[in-house]
């Protein structure tokens, strides 16, 4: 069975239809950049432009970088200001002229790696944290999401986690591997404490290159390792949302 996912990102736009039998994208995937200001209706056409490449003609599944309830997006770190409130599964809906299911994008790739990925067969507490243009996370207690929860918001050094120690950050301050490993190993031990988890998988594009990072953090106890899916797994959790309400 194929239902179509987008991840819509501060920086792009992506998405393709996704073999939910495999877990994986069934064609290779089309991305746009984001537009700027990432409005509502620009967005909304810019996710129009990905779906119609593919002439896709059915439920789609997609992510927002925010907290998402009811259909409603109640945040915009890294989007516009004017999403904040807005019915974005109706306007989305509207636009594309097709079902959709709305979920947080953080959310989506943890759905997606807990089932197909590093998460697969896990219990206790899990968190996957998204680092990309800000930092995305995805809760689970015994393989169930708690949704929406920001993690990436948490007051370190009096600012947003996601303000020192994401990926856009790493490329606009110019840092090396060693001093941003530093930066997140800071961050994980923060969330460590909160939360104690048994294992952090770690996501976003920077998952492709874990062996930069990864092995130079310090002091967290929990289990670490790389997204399976590394920077598809939000195409594939949005997917497998709609799948559900399908």
């Amino acid at each position: 069975m194929e239902i179509f996912g987008v991840d819509i990102g501060g920086s792009g736009i992506k998405g393709a239809p996704v073999d939910l039998e495999r877990g994986d994208l069934a064609q290779e995937r089309y991305k746009v950049l984001t537009p700027h200001p990432a409005t509502p209706k620009d967005v909304a056409d810019h996710v129009a432009e990905v779906v119609g490449h593919f002439g896709w003609s059915g439920p789609v599944g997609i992510t927002f970088p925010g907290v998402v309830t009811d259909g409603c997006t109640r945040s915009a770190a890294n989007v516009d200001k004017s999403w904040i409130d807005a019915e974005a599964r109706r306007i989305l809906s509207d636009r594309l002229g097709l079902p959709v299911t709305l979920l947080n994008d953080a959310d989506a790739a943890g759905i997606a790696e807990m089932a197909f990925g590093a998460g697969r067969g896990r219990g206790g507490t899990v968190i996957m944290l998204t680092f990309g243009t800000g930092i995305g996370s995805a809760l689970f207690t015994d393989g169930r999401l708690v949704p929406n929860t920001e993690l990436g918001h948490l007051e370190l050094d009096g600012r947003d986690a996601e303000t020192h120690a994401s990926t856009k950050v790493k490329e606009d301050e110019g840092l090396g591997w060693h001093h941003w490993a530093r930066r997140v190993q800071k961050y994980l031990m923060h969330v460590e404490m909160l939360f104690s988890p048994e294992l952090f998988i770690i996501g976003g594009g920077v998952s492709r290159k874990a062996d930069k990072f990864l092995p130079l953090i310090e002091h967290v106890r929990a289990e670490m390792v790389p997204a399976e899916l590394q920077n598809n797994a939000g195409i594939v959790g949005a997917a497998m949302a709609a799948s559900d309400r399908a």
